[in-house]
């Protein structure tokens, strides 16, 4: 027992001696290939064994014909195993490559294209990964170049809704400042009624730069959505008659919500108007709200008698400054009224959709109900 100890003594000194040598050398080649760092591990691992049994060797003062059949099958394993370690390396600094090459493409022009050939699991980990990550900035990329279509079309829109307003508001001042209105009062209340509907967009424009910016403070409160379509039903009716549209809303639930009372008569009020406007006279407009299967939210649903929204156009109705192509003149606004109604509701944890029905539309707006 005491001779094995001393051997195993004698053995881990040599090795120890050839690691401190290997861990310096791959210490000092540690920027250069995966093929050199396989070669020295694997001349390391060969030169322990090495000077391990040359030490033992020599402490057990073997003959020289016996120390020369060691060395020999010790130099014979260390050939093999650089036969092995130096294709493999290549083999794994290849993939590398390839790899390397398709993540260079997938930074200069977006895309990545995984290589087909196989790697390590390490590898393959790796290309999975930016494959997902891929496919995250290409539909960041999209989102970002259709929020700067829809804020282009904004500024468009919106310059031209101000500047017939303001031309008609210069020339109803300078013939009031002349003595040049025949009906000074006439004038007076179309002025008024101009600036109305400016202050009004200008108030949408600040009410969605509040939900873009995450600014938008709720104050919630326990209602009733049977209260809260009852209000918006009365604040609507007069537009409603004034375009002869009648208001329908005898499938209203009684549901308890969670929500903030003024931003979500806004979101109501805003569909109706919507609707109404969009609905040809003798039209009908109609309010519901029911309560799901599960019972956990409450769908408020507004239909018009629009004739419908085309099937290429649907996806883009809630974003900023979108607006159908009938809605492109005064009174329509500036395409912000169902932007703000999405950014309302989500801010509310729900969602808000719009699907075509029998001659016209539905906008539907989902709440979690108020809990018991």
């Amino acid at each position: 027992m005491h001779d094995i100890l001393l051997i195993a003594l004698y053995a881990l000194a040599g090795a120890a001696g050839a690691a401190v040598v290997g861990a310096g050398a791959l210490l000092a080649l540690r920027r250069r290939s995966l093929t050199v760092s396989l070669a020295v591990v694997v001349c390391v691992a060969v030169t322990a064994m090495l000077a391990g049994t040359l030490t033992v060797a020599w402490a057990m003062f073997l003959s020289p014909h016996d120390l020369t059949v060691v060395t020999t099958v010790v130099a014979m394993a260390a050939v093999v195993s650089l036969a092995v370690a130096l294709p493999l390396g290549h083999w794994v600094v290849a993939r590398s490559r390839a790899l390397t090459a398709a993540a260079r493409a997938f930074g200069e022009d977006g895309g990545f294209t995984a290589p087909h050939a196989p790697a390590t699991a390490e590898l393959t980990a790796l290309t999975a990964e930016l494959e997902a990550t891929s496919r995250k900035l290409a539909a960041s990329r999209a989102r970002e170049r259709a929020l700067e279509d829809s804020r282009r079309e904004l500024v468009s829109w919106i310059s031209h809704d101000l500047r017939t307003p303001l031309a008609g508001l210069r020339a109803m001042s300078e013939a009031l400042e002349d003595g040049m209105a025949a009906d000074p009062a006439r004038y007076l209340r179309r002025i008024r009624t101009e600036v109305e509907r400016m202050n009004a967009m200008v108030g949408d424009l600040f009410e969605l730069s509040r939900i873009h910016a995450g600014a938008l403070a709720l104050t919630t409160s326990r209602m009733s959505v049977y209260d809260l379509v009852g209000d918006a039903l009365a604040g609507a009716d007069p537009l409603a008659r004034e375009h002869g549209v009648r208001l329908v809303g005898d499938g209203v639930e009684s549901v308890p919500v969670e929500v903030d009372g003024k931003e979500m008569s806004r979101v109501l009020g805003n569909l109706l108007v919507n609707a109404i406007r969009l609905t040809p006279a003798d039209g009908t407009v109609a309010v519901a709200a029911r309560r799901t299967d599960d019972g956990h939210l409450v769908v408020l649903s507004v239909t018009d008698g629009c004739g419908g929204i085309p099937e290429e156009d649907l996806h883009r109705v809630f974003d900023t400054g979108w607006r159908g192509a009938s809605a492109r003149t005064p009174p329509s606004g500036a395409g912000l009224g169902l932007a703000i109604v999405r950014g309302i509701v989500e801010a509310h944890r729900g969602r808000a959709d719009v699907r075509n029905v029998s001659g016209g539309c539905c906008f539907e707006v989902t709440l979690p109900t108020a809990a018991t």
